[in-house]
């Protein structure tokens, strides 16, 4: 008796971050979306450096994150507006990441974000991924990929023109809308902050911003706040320097005296005197 053996086909590797496409054709729904992005990546900064000191982790702004793999490729994707993923390097191989490829990295996003342009009924989209008898595909909502295939543990939706977000926490296998704070924030545990809004100023647009705050209630700030507030401590204690002088002098203390007791130079107690 003889038997015929099948010789075995090994499937194709599936494309890596470089060989995927980095964008879909479409434009960015609304002029919020970049500075929104920044304020965000910007002010969670050190707390991503507390919580990562080797580094290893991404953020992604409107990037694929491929979660199966589809002809067209895109169409196996979904671009959170603002995505985080710890314990992944930043870079792949000295290249900078085009995409997320979820199948090869395997680690989901802690959280990731959406500011909806119109009523986030896309976002909230939960209809299952289907496939037709002939073959043909339903296009999955975002909301269901997110929560049944990437499992990212929170998802938030921020409808811009209404200002109303909702946080949603992935517990055993389904999204659970969580309930705000008595400041209207909701709590992201792992990171140790909260998320909520803040009506102000940025980029000269003044609205509803999302932001970041620590579990003591202070705003987590941004480069530039943070600057301003190193700026005026300074001058403040410039001027107890400067106010500090004269009185030093009646007390009969001389020039060499008051620059040691100030930790300040001999000239620059002179060109304050």
């Amino acid at each position: 008796m003889t038997t015929s053996v099948e010789r075995a086909v090994k499937p194709s590797l599936f494309p890596d971050h470089t060989q995927l496409p980095d964008e879909d054709g479409t434009f960015v729904k609304n002029f919020q979306e970049h500075p929104q992005s920044i304020i965000l990546t910007d002010s969670i900064g050190p707390v991503l450096e507390k919580v990562h000191p080797d580094g290893q982790y991404a953020i992604g702004q409107d990037c694929g994150i491929y979660w199966r793999e589809t002809d067209p490729p895109e169409k196996g994707a979904e671009a959170p507006d603002w995505f985080y993923v710890g314990n992944v390097p930043p870079t792949l191989n000295g290249q900078i990441r085009r995409s997320y490829v979820l199948r090869r990295e395997y680690i989901p996003p802690l959280i990731a974000l959406e500011f909806a342009s119109g009523d986030g009924s896309e976002e909230r989209d939960a209809t299952p991924l289907s496939v037709s008898a002939e073959g043909e595909s339903t296009k999955p909502g975002k909301f269901w990929v997110y929560e049944k295939i990437i499992h990212i543990a929170y998802y938030g939706i921020y409808e811009i023109k209404t200002g109303k977000l909702e946080v949603y926490n992935w517990v055993n296998g389904s999204y659970r809308l969580m309930q705000p704070n008595e400041q209207g924030r909701y709590l992201i545990e792992p990171l140790e902050v909260e998320l909520g809004l803040w009506s102000g100023s940025y980029q000269n647009q003044t609205q509803l911003w999302l932001r970041w705050w620590d579990t003591s209630g202070s705003m987590l700030l941004i480069g530039s706040e943070r600057a301003e507030i190193e700026r005026e401590r300074a001058e403040t204690a410039e001027k107890a320097q400067r106010d500090a002088i004269p009185r030093l002098l009646e007390l009969g203390l001389n020039v060499e005296q008051i620059a040691s007791a100030l930790s300040l130079s001999v000239e620059e107690v002179q060109s304050h005197m």
